[in-house]
């Protein structure tokens, strides 16, 4: 049995009205993944709740306000210090203006197609387009069906 301990990280999934998701890339000044490509987010500061840390998370990484609609879903990663139980959480912006902290160097609105294209964090890829096949699956049925009616 593992003695790592388990630490919760919250991530945000920001759609816009085209149907993309905001991707911040990991700088340099970052220890890990840097280079690589997230859903905005971080960790959970000790008893502050998911929805609390994952607003803050993403003002001081993005500048921006969210309104919470969902949850996306959750994925694990295990790090050498620990164990990172990621929670994805579905929102949109409701304000602010998007600047990035010195922790992301770039930012891009990606359709959510376009997601296996891109060099995602570790443990992130797979979620992420698991994530993306099932909301394009549902978005696809949803326009068979008015078409029919």
């Amino acid at each position: 049995m593992s003695t790592k301990p388990f630490n919760l990280a919250v991530r945000a999934v920001i759609v816009d009205e085209q149907g993309r998701c905001l991707l911040i890339r990991r700088s340099a000044h970052n220890r890990n993944f840097v280079g690589t490509w997230e859903w905005p987010g971080g960790k959970a500061d000790p008893g502050e709740t998911f929805d609390v840390a994952v607003r803050r998370e993403v003002a001081e990484e993005a500048g921006l306000q969210l309104e919470l609609t969902g949850v996306a879903g959750a994925f694990h990663i295990e790090m050498p210090q620990m164990h990172l139980a990621v929670l994805c959480m579905e929102a949109k912006v409701c304000g602010g203006e998007l600047r990035l902290s010195e922790e992301h160097d770039e930012s891009a609105w990606v359709p959510l197609s376009e997601l296996p294209k891109w060099n995602l964090t570790a443990g992130f890829r797979e979620f992420a387009e698991t994530y993306a096949k099932k909301n394009l699956t549902s978005e696809a049925h949803q326009q068979t069906k008015g078409a029919r009616t």
